[in-house]
């Protein structure tokens, strides 16, 4: 109290005061009566909102300082297919999330393994227990832990390879239609497909691939002038526009993953040694090639061209 202004205040009350309100902030007329207005505080401390609004500033504060060009609806609104939760996929996915995109979907029908949790980003050691989580259901669960606002799906599932024997009743299996696919799978096999199906469909796919110490990171499927671009438009002058192909439109197309195979894809697991059966790569490479991919997709979608 000593360090405290202490006062004494002396009022003299109207007569009639309380048939009357005050003319004082906070009164509002609402159907000819002054009524007090109350605001609702709940959205605005809602952590969801919270965490929504804190990523979606980091975002506008890049447009604002560094990139005006930066269309962040476009982001908000593309939908991300990605084949594989391993590595590659876990990384790719926190990546997404950071650049704004809301709506994605993994495909992987492996189980989380013991030595998965320190390489792959999304999982830890309960996930590993009994026998192991499904991949695909165990990431998006951790994905709406790091961002409630993600919209994210885990379909469990197998790809049909080259090589490798397909049950009767996985044949029915139909991937949905995205805006853009990432191929993070272990195999080379595994990719096939993918790459077809984009490719008739005329997909933007991205491809990410580890080796022990390299990696590729590579952008197929739709080119310049595909479906969501007029195909009479100004052809462009690069050196990438003059080596690509046309497709029976008329329309430019990039080369897929398979385009320049001598040999066809094989099973390239079975009866291998440990080493040739998994990634076995340096653990800084998946978030190098990881990131690189989206950084690429990223650049695909403010391409003038598109």
């Amino acid at each position: 109290m000593s360090l405290s202004l202490v006062g004494e205040a002396l009022l003299t009350v109207p007569q009639g005061w309380k048939d009357a309100v005050p003319n004082a902030v906070g009164w509002e007329l609402n159907k000819g009566r002054k009524v007090p207005r109350c605001i609702s505080l709940a959205q605005s401390m809602d952590p969801t909102r919270l965490a929504v609004s804190a990523a979606d500033l980091n975002l506008k504060l890049m447009r604002w300082r560094a990139l005006p060009s930066l269309d962040l609806s476009a982001l908000s609104s593309l939908k991300c297919l990605l084949l594989g939760a391993g590595t590659l996929g876990c990384q790719v996915a926190r990546m997404l999330m950071a650049w704004g995109v809301r709506k994605i979907t993994l495909v992987d029908n492996g189980r989380v393994a013991m030595s998965n949790p320190l390489r792959k980003s999304l999982y830890t050691l309960d996930n590993c227990l009994n026998g192991g989580e499904f991949k695909a259901t165990a990431a998006v669960e951790s994905l709406k832990w790091i961002f409630p606002a993600v919209e994210a799906e885990g379909i469990v599932m197998a790809i049909p390879m080259p090589g490798h024997p397909v049950n009767s009743e996985e044949q029915e299996n139909v991937l949905d239609a995205h805006d853009a696919v990432f191929l993070l799978t272990d195999t080379r096999e595994s990719r096939w497909l993918p790459t077809l199906l984009c490719a008739n469909a005329i997909k933007i796919t991205m491809t990410a691939a580890l080796g022990f110490e390299s990696f590729l990171v590579m952008r197929h499927g739709a080119g310049p002038f595909s479906s969501a671009c007029d195909s009479s438009a100004e052809t462009a002058s690069s050196s990438s526009a003059d080596l690509s192909v046309n497709d029976a439109n008329g329309k430019h197309r990039l080369g897929c993953y398979f385009c320049n195979d001598v040999v066809a894809p094989t099973d390239s697991t079975s009866n291998r040694t440990l080493d040739q059966q998994c990634s076995v790569t340096r653990p800084g490479l998946a978030p190098i090639a990881s990131a690189l991919a989206v950084e690429l997709l990223v650049g695909i979608l403010h391409h003038p061209q598109g």
